[in-house]
């Protein structure tokens, strides 16, 4: 964080009063600071705005969020229309489904007009007496942001091991409940990633903590006895990150290190805690895997001469590449995505020409069939599977028209089992909307898939609001999946559309190779001939054709309103990460080394250039942009507020339209926004009052 006393100085002589006279939107103070590299100069006149703890920066801050209040004052009995009709979807007295773990099932649950989960376990039976193991409604009194993650109980059932972030930066405390007692133990481990993991003699306890730019770094283990831990691994690479995990046999401990082209591992056995780690394989650079363990041999999901990955396997005395053997073999179209081992089947997650497949195969026969799902856009994932000994797998499934439905499913049998579908308070047919899945051919003759979701007997003429969503970072798939929220904009008129593009993973490897570093633009441009496929094939029009994206997503925004601000009568960036250059060449700031293997690295020349190219904050100009909201948190750890801050700021001062530009930044709260069950919706009925309003639609 920048403290340099002339700035200081000069930010007071400068100072103005922000929100004194609101006839106008706050004009951020202009302090030229120049940016050198490779023998070019930026000049960077709002770099002063990532001085966080600068009472000149909040006060900014906090004005523009007065700004928008105001200039959204009109709406604000909309707002809360749809928050109460968001929230009046949601079933108050809620209850997760039970899973059985060593000998006890665990579920969570909501009780009415409460923000946050109770997680409870019963033992044995679900007709036993409940067991509270946390109420994180009493947790929070106190806190205006609150989230506990990590849970996790020792092998004898008797501690409870949990993460608490009470700051919105993703940085965690652990804390230990004797659940015989009740007691909260004195132990208190700090800096933490939240999660942990037991050793089998349920004393012993490794965790994961984080450097000044909230990199997992270390691994520590902890003794329950007497409060005392040792560091067992640290990551020197700072492109790596390192974390810790149980296989499912709970055989052993694996300690993994991962950046965005390799992964390593070492591993111990459960039973030897205190022990040394073996080291799987050294890391190689292209090499990714990740690793399981069934009877006498590890698992390994690789891309190991198999660009869309292939599964093998290797003895757990002899885990060197070298002893390697394929279990199932790569496939040109087929993305496999992971596994799921049961004593008698394998479960693979595979994902073909953009939809998630899960492919059953039977040990001792090698028979094998595909779970049918029965629509045409959707996704499904396999849920909590903690027993080998069973033949059935517990999934769920969702798409644009199904909520959120957990199955049982015989794998013998190949009987389904609905155990559970998401309730929408007030009734809710989904025959009375159409989901359906087009191609959009892309500049370069690629063809995109797009999910899309309206009301039936919405008159495909041109003249309905649209919108379009995407991502396109990290090889993320966005599979569709069910939003109670956005029944608010299909009884609307609304069509809702997911842009599959490139950079994300739907159409297998080489769909995230050809959008990303070198091939960033891929994604830009993806987004756009999507939309104008969706304008030409009469879904919606440019006057009321609206976009969205948030953090990587984001950047898609602001790339696209550069590219062609002319095409989106709104556009919403949620965190957005829009000042690429200058980020990527900051290693101070969190996940900066880390990605270089996504973004580039601009110490290099061809990768500085290529990313100014597209930059938002760079390529901001002297032009008319369509209206725009931005949101971002105070705290948030992904993406640092000072971006989407400077961006807006710049927007302000060179744009030449007089549409509507909001910067809305929650002081509480960081990159996911804000915590509980229930506020969040007050972002998003804020979105949709912002289109709905651009719209003229006050109802």
């Amino acid at each position: 964080m920048i403290k340099k006393l002339s700035v200081i100085l000069v930010l007071i002589v400068l100072s103005n009063n922000y929100g004194q006279n609101m006839t106008q939107p706050p004009v951020a103070k202009i302090i030229p600071k120049t940016l050198s590299k490779h023998g070019h100069d930026r000049v960077d006149n709002y770099y002063w705005l990532n001085e966080r703890e600068n009472p000149e920066v909040i006060k900014y801050l906090e004005d523009e969020n007065a700004w928008m209040k105001q200039q959204m004052a009109h709406t604000e009995g909309l707002q809360e229309k749809l928050y109460t009709e968001i929230t009046g979807k949601i079933k108050q007295q809620d209850e997760s489904v039970p899973y059985k773990e060593n000998g006890y099932y665990y579920y969570s649950r909501y009780e009415t007009g409460k923000e946050y989960p109770v997680y409870c376990r019963k033992k044995g039976s679900l007709d036993a007496a409940e067991e509270i193991l946390l109420d994180v409604n009493e947790m929070a009194k106190g806190y205006s942001f609150i989230n506990v993650a990590g849970l996790n109980v020792s092998p004898d059932n008797n501690i409870l091991a949990y993460g608490v972030d009470t700051l919105s930066r993703r940085i965690y405390d652990i804390y230990f409940k004797d659940l015989r007692t009740g007691k909260i133990l004195d132990y208190k481990i700090t800096n933490c990633t939240g999660g942990s993991v037991w050793g089998n003699d349920s004393k012993t306890v490794f965790f994961t903590t984080k450097d000044n730019t909230l990199r997992a770094y270390r691994i520590h283990r902890f003794q329950i006895e007497d409060g005392k831990s040792d560091l067992v691994y640290e990551e020197t690479d700072p492109t790596f990150t390192t974390y810790v995990f149980n296989t499912k046999s709970k055989k052993y401990i694996i300690i993994g290190s991962s950046q965005t082209l390799s992964n390593e591992y070492r591993y111990i056995d459960a039973d030897n805690p205190r022990g040394e780690f073996t080291l799987f394989m050294p890391r190689k650079r292209d090499l990714e895997y990740s690793v399981d363990h069934f009877r006498n041999d590890f698992y390994i999901v690789t891309n190991y001469n198999a660009k869309n990955f292939r599964l093998m396997k290797t003895p757990v005395s002899k885990t060197g590449i070298e002893n390697w053997t394929e279990v199932i073999p790569h496939r040109e179209n087929v993305l496999l995505q992971g596994m799921e081992i049961f004593e008698k089947y394998l479960v693979l997650s595979e994902v073909d020409m953009g939809l998630i497949k899960m492919r059953i195969i039977e040990w001792n026969t090698q028979k094998e069939h595909y779970i049918d799902f029965g629509e045409e856009t959707y996704s499904a994932y396999l849920s909590i599977n903690p027993d080998f000994d069973t033949d059935v797998l517990r999934y769920v499934y969702t798409s644009l028209t199904t909520p959120g439905s957990t199955y049982d499913y015989n794998m013998s049998t190949r009987e389904k089992k609905l155990l559970k579908r998401t309730e929408i308070v007030g009734g809710y047919n989904p025959e009375d909307y159409v989901s359906k899945r087009l191609y959009a051919t892309a500049r370069d003759g690629k063809k995109v898939p797009v999910s899309l979701v309206y009301r039936k007997g919405l008159q495909l003429n041109g003249d309905n609001p649209l919108l379009l969503y995407g991502y396109g970072s990290y090889g993320a798939s966005m599979f569709p999946g069910f939003s109670a929220a956005n029944i608010s904009l299909l009884d609307r008129g609304f069509v809702y559309a997911i842009a599959h593009i490139r950079g994300g993973q739907e159409l297998g490897r080489g769909w995230y190779e050809d959008g990303k570093l070198l091939n960033k633009k891929n994604t830009f441009n993806d987004f756009i001939d999507c939309a104008e496929v969706l304008i030409k094939e009469k879904y919606t029009n440019q006057n009321k054709l609206f976009a969205y994206g948030g953090s990587a997503g984001g950047l898609l925004m602001g790339a696209i309103i550069n590219m062609r601000p002319d095409l989106f009568k709104g556009v919403i960036a949620a965190v957005p990460f829009v000042d690429v250059v200058t980020t990527m060449l900051d290693e101070s700031i969190p996940l900066t080394t880390a990605e270089y293997d996504e973004w580039g690295n601009p110490n290099e020349k061809v990768y500085y250039d290529y990313m100014l190219s597209y930059s938002p904050y760079d390529q901001v100009e002297k032009k008319a942009y369509p209206a725009m909201l931005v949101t971002t948190g105070l705290h948030d750890s992904q993406v640092q507020y000072w971006e989407p801050a400077k961006w807006v700021a710049k927007l302000r001062a060179v744009k030449t339209d007089n549409n509507p530009l909001y910067l809305s930044t929650n002081m509480d709260a960081g990159h996911g926004g804000a915590s509980g069950r229930f506020r969040y919706f007050k972002e998003i009925a804020l979105r949709f009052a912002f289109m709905l309003d651009l719209l003229g639609m006050k109802e």
